[in-house]
């Protein structure tokens, strides 16, 4: 083994020492895969502990989207996205749109309201009680 080299034993290459976590507990001071292995380990072991699926039921879905965002059809989508109270997984969504419905809790209605908004529709509450208002019909 050359100085300042390991071998990983997960993918069998070996690799400088600053492609290695620190591991205090080790008897070298490295953990025992390097950082790229330890990665995709990462990675497939989050989204089967939060969504319980595998890094291939993702693809699959991914593929079945035509490698698109369902939302805003740009390429590229990766975050799974999930509904918070089921824990359903509904599809896979890029960055962006994945991050704007949570930020709207979720919510058909808030997302029907941002829809109206955006299309011009401004809305004027009508007050029926002191802190009470209703929806314009």
């Amino acid at each position: 083994m050359p100085e300042g080299h390991k071998l990983c034993r997960q993918c069998g290459e070996v690799k400088p020492h600053s492609e290695w976590h620190r591991n205090s507990t080790a008897s070298d001071g490295l953990s025992t895969r390097c950082k790229a292995c330890r990665k995709v380990q990462g990675r497939a072991g989050h989204l089967k502990r939060q969504y319980g699926i595998t890094e291939a039921e993702r693809d699959e879905m991914i593929k079945e989207q035509f490698g698109i965002c369902p939302i805003c059809l740009r390429p590229g989508p990766v975050h799974v996205d999930h509904c918070h109270e089921t824990g359903r997984v509904r599809g896979v969504l890029c960055f962006n749109c994945n991050s704007g419905i949570g930020k709207l809790g979720d919510d058909p209605d808030t997302l029907r309201r941002a829809i109206s908004y955006l299309e011009g529709q401004a809305w004027k509450p009508i007050l029926i009680a002191p802190g009470v208002y209703q929806l314009p019909s």
